[in-house]
């Protein structure tokens, strides 16, 4: 009897080591999502993508629509600006610092008349004047940018004639309004005109599209 109950102690021995360790038992508790939670789930992701979708669909139309609108036409330009002014017998002479340009206004007597652009070519070390030009009393003649113009240009001396006050330099407001038109939502560049100021505040307004001026 001792030695059948040994020997099927080592059959079972002899079974265990063939077949290995036992198992490792790993349990799964499933619990089951109430179908409240997944509907609140399912809402809270959807509500996620419309926060995150429904502002780039809204900038996209409001810029759309802004492009759409968008005036192309330039707005004036308004600024200050270093001028020089020298007035004669029959207009003025402008210096406009900015563009180094001196403008000849020729007056026709009523308080407008004919524009005239001219680069100012003077340097120095050039003559500012010529000493042989002896003007009548109590009248200048002009001196650097506006003396050469002057000397040179046979036109201009005769349009103006003598200086009836020496050159002086000041400050004046300026502004700048563009012509043209818009096509097909494009700006095509026009005519506009420049206002500008003397020393003693007359308003003058210079106009591209037939290079007259007037005193407004």
């Amino acid at each position: 009897m001792r030695y059948r109950l040994l020997t099927c102690l080592a059959l079972m021995l002899i079974v265990a080591a063939c077949q290995g360790p036992p198992p490792t038992q790993i349990v799964l508790v499933v619990t089951a999502t109430p179908e409240s939670q997944q509907t609140e789930a399912i809402t809270s992701t959807t509500e996620i993508q419309q926060a995150t979708e429904e502002p780039m669909v809204t900038l996209s139309t409001t810029t759309s629509q802004a492009s759409a609108t968008l005036d192309p036409f330039p707005t004036p330009t308004l600024s200050q600006i270093q001028v020089a002014e020298q007035v004669f017998e029959h207009g003025r002479l402008m210096w406009i610092q900015p563009r180094k340009q001196i403008w000849v206004m020729v007056d026709d007597g009523s308080g407008k008349g004919t524009w005239s652009v001219f680069e100012d070519t003077f340097q120095d070390g050039e003559s500012e004047f010529d000493p042989s030009l002896i003007p009548p009393q109590g009248m200048y003649q002009p001196e650097r940018g506006f003396g050469k113009l002057w000397r040179e240009n046979q036109t201009v001396n005769d349009s103006l004639g003598w200086g009836l006050t020496p050159e002086f330099g000041y400050v004046s407001n300026y502004e700048y309004y563009p012509g043209g038109k818009v096509e097909q939502n494009q700006y095509l560049p026009g005519p506009g005109y420049h206002i500008l100021f003397s020393l003693s505040q007359e308003k003058f307004q210079f106009n591209e599209a037939d290079y007259t001026w007037e005193k407004l």
